[in-house]
Parts: structure tokens; sequence; C-alpha cells
């Protein structure tokens, strides 16, 4: 697996990233996430991604020269309190389910963990889905982040999950 740096010609690829996540997410009946309209039929989730590979720190993973997921990083999302400290936010984080099962989400956060450390922050946070079974949020849990403070957009559950960042994690 590589990792490189991604901008706005990676639009389309991150547009199907997301597009294949909804569509399974709605075969199994789990809509409450993202919904079940595709993210590239939608404007205002367009622009969202556009913006993102344009300002954010976007990485994409490539697996065997094809876009297998990307991951965008920078400050605190807006309906999110900063932290009291220095962080680096996990913006962004979505896999191709074509290549589930092949570690890419972890090797992004691995990646993030290790530009916190390259940064000298000592936070790492990230948010997610906390409905349905909460499945996601175990998710992180297992690849070492800790629930904090839990929150809703409307009537969107979200966990804010966070790890704590050694100088030498680089």
């Amino acid at each position: 697996m590589k990792i490189r740096k991604g901008g706005p010609d990676d639009v389309p690829a991150m547009l199907g990233m997301f597009d294949s996540a909804v569509a399974w997410l709605t075969e199994q009946g789990r809509t409450g996430q993202w919904g079940s309209t595709p993210f590239s039929t939608d404007a205002a989730r367009i622009e969202s991604v556009t913006r993102r590979a344009s300002e954010g720190d976007l990485r994409i993973a490539e697996i065997d020269g094809a876009p297998a997921g990307s991951i965008v990083v920078g400050p605190a999302m807006p309906y999110v309190t900063p932290a009291p400290e220095p962080e680096l936010y996990v913006q962004m984080l979505v896999i191709d389910r074509r290549f589930s099962g092949r570690g890419v989400g972890a090797t992004l956060l691995g990646w993030a963990r290790e530009e916190a450390a390259r940064r000298g922050v000592g936070l790492l946070r990230v948010d997610c889905y906390a409905g349905d079974d909460g499945r996601l949020v175990r998710y992180y849990e297992s690849v070492g982040f800790s629930r904090t403070v839990e929150f809703t957009v409307g009537e969107w559950p979200g966990q804010v999950l966070e790890m704590r960042i050694s100088p030498g994690d680089s």
C-alpha cells in the first residue's frame, strides 16, 4: 500500500469511495450515518469533499495503483469544541469498500498519528457516527482511540475519540 499526497484531482475518486460506503451501509439497512443518497449526486457533499481536497491535508492510500481510501486532517470540525491544547483532527476518512479488510483505514490513521508526531502535536482526535450498533466507535477504539465527548448535530449522534501522541511516534 502506498500513501500519497492528494488534491483536487482526487475528488472523483473520493466521491466514488463515499458512494461505495453509502451503498454498503444502505444494503445493511444502516442509513443513519450518511443516508442512502450517493455523495456524487448531492451538491452540498460534492462541495464539502471538493473543499476538503483543496484546503485540507489530504492523503490517498493506493493499492496496486488504485485509490483505496482517503484521509483529511486539520483543525477540529466546527461542530466540535476544539481541544484546549494543540491537536490534529481527522476531518474525513473513507475507504472504498472494494478494499475492505485490507487495513486501509488503520494505515491511514497510522499516517495521521505519525503526522501529529512530526508536527509536535500530542493529541490526535476524530469524531464519528455513534448510532446504530456503535460499530464505528468500536473500530476507532480497536486502532487505539479512546472515547471522550458525545455530541449531536440535529438528530445525528456523534462520538469524539482521541489518541495521545508521544514524540517518538513518528
